[in-house]
């Protein structure tokens, strides 16, 4: 890797960007220059780096001069306007939005499963990185995908309120406190109350009733493992967790396909962190991936109502692994393989 990389992180006051630049620190991300840049409001405030601090540049065309990798996660306004801005300015750029994912010529990339994909990313300058439920589930599947041809995918899933960033932990954190101090609630990031409540809505209803989350899960998961015929069924639910988001997952196979074989290629695949006991907590939870780049799978069992169909759980630090640790994991091979 060349250490001669400028590199600037947008969004670097929110929830994603500050995890971004604390797994560059992390894992040595080789750069000369790290630079944060976030909206107008935000510029000057101080970021870690590391042990050091930055300061925090506005966000705007001009800023992308000498820079050649951006990461970007402000959100798809932001990115619509900025992520072309920068690659008309030189860089590439690894973001974290949805509004390049499904792009025919925008590579959708999770490491652990289709980084050959990376190599796309000269048609326009920038690779997606998958919604965070997409990336778990993703590294869980793909092993079994290529074992036996996923035939159709059954997904619930249970997404921390960090899902919304900064606005949802303050949300639950407030009404929590509220509560147990006998005052009002208020609803405001949430549709419902998410104290001590699921709500099975993580976003907005498309005509045919599900959710647009609910449809990422299917349309990312088809480009991702390259089976535009594949069936997902996803219900998403938001739960009154403050991060890591956990699955429920029923994979039926077109070859066959048994728990313990499922068992096996799971231990062996990379990204992934096997707990799979049957017996009281031997399976993960949310608090075992925070502050990881696991996936964690466990409660693997045979489904007996279909054949070659299998169950588990999985979860995943979703600010982590679900979107900086999967971007800086694009980035290592993008430097390394093309830059």
């Amino acid at each position: 890797m060349s250490k001669s990389l400028k590199i600037a992180v947008v969004g670097a006051t929110g929830l994603v960007g500050r995890e971004i630049l604390a797994v560059l620190a992390e894992r040595g991300f080789p750069a000369a220059e790290i630079v944060p840049l976030a909206s107008e409001r935000s510029a000057g405030e101080k970021v870690e780096l590391g042990e050091d601090e930055l300061t925090v540049r506005k966000a705007e065309p001009d800023a992308f001069r000498g820079i050649d990798l951006v990461f970007m996660s402000p959100g798809a306004t932001v990115s619509r306007e900025l992520a072309p801005a920068a690659v008309k300015a030189g860089a590439v750029v690894i973001d974290d939005s949805a509004v390049w994912r499904l792009d025919p010529e925008v590579p959708l990339v999770v490491p652990e499963v289709n980084p050959g994909e990376i190599a796309r990313y000269r048609a326009k300058g920038i690779i997606a990185n998958p919604s965070c439920a997409t990336i778990q589930m993703m590294v869980a599947l793909a092993p079994l995908h290529r074992a036996a041809g996923l035939k159709r995918v059954i997904v619930s899933t249970y997404q921390a309120v960090s899902g919304r960033g900064k606005r949802g932990l303050d949300e639950l954190g407030e009404q929590v406190r509220a509560l147990f101090n006998q005052r009002d609630v208020e609803a405001v990031v949430f549709p419902k109350r998410i104290a001590f409540n699921c709500l099975p809505q993580i976003d907005a209803f498309a005509d045919d009733g599900f959710t647009a989350e609910e449809h990422r899960l299917r349309d990312e998961s088809r480009k991702i493992l390259g089976a535009p015929a594949l069936g997902v069924c996803a219900t998403c639910v938001r739960v009154p967790v403050f991060n890591g988001h956990a699955e429920s997952i029923v994979a039926e196979l077109e070859r066959p396909m048994n728990a313990k074989a499922a068992r096996e290629l799971l231990r062996a695949a990379p990204g992934i962190l096997l707990m799979d006991e049957a017996k009281d907590g031997g399976y993960p939870t949310p608090l075992d991936a925070e502050g990881t780049d696991a996936t964690f799978v466990g409660r693997l069992r045979d489904d007996p109502t279909a054949p070659n169909s299998v169950a588990f759980w999985c979860v995943a630090d979703n600010v982590r692994k679900g979107a900086a640790a999967n971007a800086v994991q694009i980035a290592e091979i993008l430097v390394r393989d093309y830059l």
